[in-house]
Parts: C-alpha cells; structure tokens; sequence
C-alpha cells in the first residue's frame, strides 16, 4: 500500500509527464511570419475603388484580419507625422495593445546614401535619424534603407559610396542599438554580388541585407538571395500570382526557403509582402502566409 508521501510523490511525477510533452510540443518554428505594410499600400495610400485604411491601425489590421503578430512599417504611410511625438505614442499602443511586434521600418524618399555629391549623401544620412529613432521607440530591431547611387561612377567606386553612407548611418543606429539593413531595391543593388561587397565594406554587425525574393531584374533571385543571405537580419517573401495549387508562380518558395532556411540557417522573420494585382490585397496576403505556412511545415518535417 502507498504512504500517503509515495502516493503524493508518484502522482507529481505522472502529472509532470504532459507538460513536458506540451513544452516539446511548443518548440519554435523554423521561421516567423510577419506582414510588411506594403502589401496594404492601395489601402493605406486611399486609391480608387478600394476600402482606405487608416496606417495608425496597422498593428490591429495585421492580428485582426490576417492572424499576424508581427508588423513592418512603411515610412511613406507616416511622412506628414514624422515629427509628431504624440502620434507615434499612439501608434506604439495600438500595437502593445493588440500585443503585435513591431519589427522594421522601411524607409524610402529620404535621398541617396550613396550619392556621389558628399553633402547630399550627408543630408540623405541625416533624413534617415528621425526614422531609425521611431523604430527604437516602438521596438523595431532595424530600418530598411536603400543602396541608391548616382553619376557616371564605375562600379566599384559607387560601392565605396554606398558603403560611406551607410557606415555613417550604421553609426548613428548602433548608439540605438537598431541596424541598418538594405533591401535588393533596383540598381546596383538588384546585384546580389554587387550588394554583398557593400556589406563587406562596410563591416559592421549592425548593418546588414533584407533579401527580396523580387526586385532582382534580370538578376537570378536564387543567387542574389544565396548572396545576400550572410548579411540578412530580414528576409522579405515578395509575391505576385499564384497557381490552381497556391504556390507563387514567380518564385519557386520551397526552393527559395530550403536556401533561406536550410543552407543559411535563418530563423528570424519573414515577411508577407504581396504585390500583385490579379487578387485584392487581403487575398494576396492570406495566399502568401498560407504558402509560407505550408512551406514551414514541409521544411520541419524534412
């Protein structure tokens, strides 16, 4: 017969066993799923024939409408609020209050880093502090900047370019602790060798890449993301059309995130940033996470 101590001792130990089968069970994924607001910009920028939505609530649209907790903002969707304190207070509620994550910024029209001209390329510094000071106040990890140059340079000198405008704008963020990271926007940097020799240039751990599954021209994606994958402290699933069986018919997924995830080893976030124009933007952004998810639960598995 059980003394009553065995018994008490014998049934914590059984009642352990499911919590640490649950706590397996809760492991992290390979890769977390955030919505870049892009994928809203016909929304937020109030075109004709679609639904305006207000960019203070973005934090409350991505968990509300699409399950998202986690949220990359634009800075042309708050360029008349750049200055305003009290508005960017609100914002930083919105998103504690719906317990949503604010990740980067992407930052655009603010000039180019690596512009040949010395007190441009300055200025253009200058313009991007505003913004890599929201994203440390509302918890964001980094801003997305541009590697945009200019004049009849060679190759290699606007990388030197590039590289100064972004070393100086690192050192600002580095007193943040935000990174500066850069996205295969057009240009030079639609290279991934081109951009990861600007990353090597520059040297330093809070700068870094956003792969964009687009945006590479006519540069091969997979290649340009392999490039550029050492760098990448974001990683941006760009999508535009999908097919009768919901894969993206510009982008191969699993085999762009068996690069992303298996050969790199990258577990940070991912974000859902469609861009099409057959589906509405809310179709195109459950498209994009449903493939993402599958994709996920594939790479787990094998």
């Amino acid at each position: 017969m059980f003394t009553r101590r065995q018994f008490l001792g014998t049934s914590a130990a059984v009642a352990a066993l499911p919590l640490v089968a649950r706590a397996d069970e809760r492991k992290a994924p390979l890769f977390k799923i955030s919505l870049a607001q892009w994928s809203l910009h016909r929304a937020f920028f109030g075109q004709k024939g679609v639904e305006k939505l207000d960019p203070l609530q973005f934090a409350a649209i991505a968990k509300k409408s699409y399950g998202i907790q986690a949220i990359e903002y634009v800075n042309q969707f708050y360029a008349s609020k750049k200055k305003d304190d009290a508005y960017l207070k609100d914002l930083k509620k919105v998103a504690e209050d719906n317990e949503v994550r604010s990740v980067l910024i992407m930052c655009d029209g603010e000039g180019a880093l690596g512009d040949p001209n010395d007190q441009k390329r300055k200025q253009a510094v200058e313009n991007h502090y505003r913004w890599v000071e929201w994203a440390k106040f509302l918890g964001c990890h980094s801003i997305r900047v541009n590697a945009q140059t200019g004049g009849d340079a060679s190759r290699e000198d606007k990388a030197k370019l590039a590289a100064d405008g972004l070393s100086r704008l690192t050192e600002f963020g580095a007193k943040h602790e935000i990174g500066v990271i850069v996205e295969n926007h057009g240009g030079l940097s639609s290279d991934g060798a081109w951009l990861a020799g600007v990353m090597k240039l520059v040297d330093n751990k809070y700068c870094g890449t956003l792969p964009d599954f687009g945006n590479f021209g006519d540069y091969d994606r997979y290649k340009g993301v392999d490039e550029l994958m050492p760098f990448a402290k974001g990683v941006s699933a760009k999508s535009h059309d999908f097919d009768a069986k919901g894969e993206e018919t510009h982008t191969d997924y699993h085999k762009m995130m068996d690069i992303v995830v298996k050969k790199h080893k990258y577990h940070g976030f991912v974000g859902v940033e469609y861009e099409g124009g057959k589906m509405t933007e809310a179709e195109g952004i459950k498209a994009t996470k449903k493939l993402l998810e599958q994709v996920r639960d594939a790479l787990a598995k094998g």
